[in-house]
This record gives structure tokens, C-alpha cells and sequence, in this order.
């Protein structure tokens, strides 16, 4: 199985989504830091605390890389549909439910790593800059770090699970567009915050969500020999 992921990893070029990844963690910081700035012109604390910050951080992080998870479930399994080239690799000695599922392997450990990693990086810098420059006028504690820590972990996992929804919309039409659209769909619905509230904070909804996409991943991995290539 890792030897057909490194195939498939080097086949596709993956490395390039890492590069754009690491552009969206700057993007993401960045971003962070134009909200402090605004704040501070207008006179207006939109974040008061490192609690919220963190918070909101671990969210755009979430819903970049849930579209990124898109990105790649539609590079990896539907283009090939589309473009018909599965059918040649249907040929080579290798069963299709273990392509599918080493293309499944590398969205989902992507997107895990990617969560996990960004919110790090992210996290690191931001708490740098604004304590270095007091952006925010709340004292950063071990404490909120640690809080933060299995909240995040957590959450990294249900929207791994999450990424995996477009997979069924994609698979529906071979249709490119509708599986990053439907990721988007995803992260409007369940990422959007509102009064430092978002749909994330119902534990039961992002669960749910999660368990319907490695559902979607398993049904797809288990049928794949009845559908039409």
C-alpha cells in the first residue's frame, strides 16, 4: 500500500500541494494580522482574546484544507474518471479497491497532517507577533495553549472525515467542479462563524459528518468493481 501511495504521490506531483499549502498557512496568517490591523484602526476589537484566536485560526484552517482535500479527491480519483485514463490503471496487476483506497490514504493523511501542521505553524506565529507587539489585550497562558491542544486534535479529525463528502458528489457526474463545490458548501455550512459561534460548536453535527464520509470513502472503496469506467 505505501509503495503504491509514493507511486501515485510521484505520478501526480503531489509536492506542488505542499508548496501551496505552505503559501496558504502565510495567507491564513496574514489575514489573521489584517484583522488585528483593521481592529486597531477602527477601534473595534473583533478579537479580544487568544482563545478566540486560536479559534479562528483552527477554523480557516479547517475549511482551506477541506477544499484542498477537494482539490486532490478531484485530481486523484474523478479526473481519472473523467479523462478515462482509470481505465488503464485498472490494467496494471493491481486490484481497484486497493488504487482507490491508497488515492483515499493519501487525501486523508494530507489532510490530517496538513490541519495538524498549520495550526501550529500558524498558531506559533501569530501568538509571536502579537505578544511581541500586543495586539491583543489578553495575556497568552500556558493554560489556553493546552485547552486548545485536544479541541484542535479533535477537530482535525472530523474534517478530515468531512473531505470525503465531496467524493460521493463527484463521483456522481465525474464532475470536477461539483466536488470542489461541494466542498465549499461544506465549509459555508460548518466553518462560517457568527458571534464567535459556528455549526463546528455542535459536536454532534461535525461527528456526523465525519462518519458520513468514511462512509462515503468505504462505500466507494467496496463498490468500485460495479461502476462503469
Amino acid at each position: 500500500m505505501l509503495n503504491l501511495m509514493r507511486l501515485e504521490m510521484k505520478k501526480y506531483q503531489l509536492g506542488s500541494y505542499v508548496k501551496a499549502a505552505i503559501i496558504a498557512n502565510f495567507v491564513i496568517a496574514g489575514f489573521m494580522f489584517m484583522i488585528l490591523f483593521i481592529s486597531k484602526i477602527e477601534e473595534d476589537s473583533a478579537i479580544e482574546n487568544y482563545q478566540i484566536a486560536l479559534t479562528v485560526i483552527d477554523s480557516f484552517v479547517r475549511g482551506v484544507f477541506i477544499v484542498f482535500a477537494a482539490t486532490l479527491i478531484a485530481k486523484l480519483i474523478i479526473g481519472e474518471y473523467k479523462n478515462r485514463t482509470i481505465t488503464t490503471a485498472f490494467m496494471y496487476p493491481i486490484k481497484r479497491k486497493k488504487l482507490i483506497a491508497a488515492k483515499l490514504a493519501i487525501v486523508i493523511i494530507f489532510t490530517f497532517v496538513a490541519i495538524i501542521v498549520s495550526n501550529v505553524f500558524i498558531t506559533t506565529i501569530f501568538c509571536l507577533v502579537s505578544t511581541t507587539y500586543q495586539l491583543i489585550p489578553d495575556t497568552l497562558t500556558m493554560t489556553v495553549v493546552m485547552q486548545q491542544i485536544p479541541s484542535t486534535f479533535m477537530n482535525a479529525i472530523a474534517a478530515t472525515g468531512m473531505s470525503l463528502i465531496p467524493l460521493y458528489f463527484g463521483m456522481k457526474k465525474y464532475s470536477i467542479p461539483t466536488t470542489i463545490l461541494s466542498s465549499l458548501l461544506i465549509v459555508m455550512v460548518v466553518s462560517s462563524n457568527t458571534g464567535n459561534f459556528s455549526l463546528n460548536d455542535i459536536i454532534v453535527i461535525p461527528i456526523t459528518l465525519a462518519i458520513i464520509g468514511i462512509i462515503i470513502a468505504y462505500l466507494s472503496i467496496r463498490n468500485i468493481e460495479s461502476v462503469d469506467v
